[in-house]
């Protein structure tokens, strides 16, 4: 029986939205994630729209989902009123990139929960809201914001799933976010245990956080659990091994989501060989 996971990895937009669409049937792959934009940058992108249409049939037609993953410099804690024209740069340009990954047909775009050590911990959750309730204001797409857990690098927020359901509840429009739980970030940040949890699951539907999840970073870990490092390994040749992810796929909550590698590719210059690993796992 053919596995009906959806997983791919992060492919290049060097040639176009649609011509990655194209790289991912070409491997055989179920879904892949992009940046819509230069990801060292917060330039406002006027992208292609006949190419993003394209890319939409393209994945529509061959049963392909996509996301989008903003660039890394977007930071939802940054506070207005000190960095206010930082504060506006990240919020017109996500909103760039849910309007990219809306053309596209993407199911939404990954953020970093984000970050700040400037004074009192409380004033960075406040600004996150006050960002994404900005970046949102308007907003009637079906492309979602979605929100990627931390491992811990950077300072103590977002390393909790507690901390994402909370932020999505207090935030205005809910409904256009949800989460992308990243198992390298979780694994470091010591909120999963791999083959050794038995409680992960059960704590994902106590909160709900399951309902929420669109799509998943499958990466294994170069640094052992509670490390809060981030360095993404290939699936089953890190800490987190094949066990914890055969564990991991299980939860029947998340069978149906996108599953993305950011790890290095094969020697082929693909992920063929992780997709299937995979796929062998989730048909065990």
């Amino acid at each position: 029986m053919t596995s009906k996971i959806k997983i791919g990895g992060h492919l290049s937009i060097r040639r176009g939205y649609y011509q990655a669409a194209q790289a991912a049937s070409a491997m055989n792959a179920g879904a892949f994630q992009y940046f819509p934009k230069n990801p060292r940058s917060l330039t406002i992108k006027q992208y292609d729209a006949r190419d993003a249409e394209r890319c939409r049939q393209w994945c529509n037609d061959n049963g392909i989902v996509s996301v989008g993953h903003s660039p890394y410099p977007s930071n939802l804690a940054v506070n207005s009123e000190d960095e206010p024209a930082v504060y506006r740069k990240i919020v017109d340009s996500l909103r760039n990139d849910l309007e990219i990954a809306e053309a596209c047909g993407s199911l939404g775009i990954v953020v970093h929960f984000g970050t700040y050590k400037a004074g009192n911990p409380l004033q960075g959750y406040k600004n996150v809201i006050q960002c994404i309730n900005e970046i949102l204001s308007g907003w009637q797409g079906n492309a979602k914001l979605l929100i990627e857990n931390q491992a811990g690098d950077h300072g103590d927020m977002g390393m909790t799933m507690e901390e994402m359901v909370q932020i999505r509840k207090l935030c205005e429009a809910p409904e256009h976010i949800g989460f992308c739980l990243d198992t390298c970030h979780a694994f470091g940040a010591g909120i999963w245990g791999g083959a050794e949890d038995d409680s992960f699951a059960a704590k994902g539907r106590e909160l709900e956080f399951w309902d929420h999840v669109v799509a998943v970073h499958l990466n294994d870990s170069k640094y052992p659990f509670g490390s809060r490092k981030d360095r993404h390994e290939r699936v089953g040749q890190g800490f987190i091994g094949e066990t914890g992810f055969r564990k991991l796929i299980a939860i029947e909550e998340i069978k149906d989501k996108a599953f993305i590698f950011e790890s290095e590719t094969g020697d082929d210059g693909t992920y063929t060989w992780d997709m299937e690993l995979v796929r062998r796992w989730s048909e065990a």
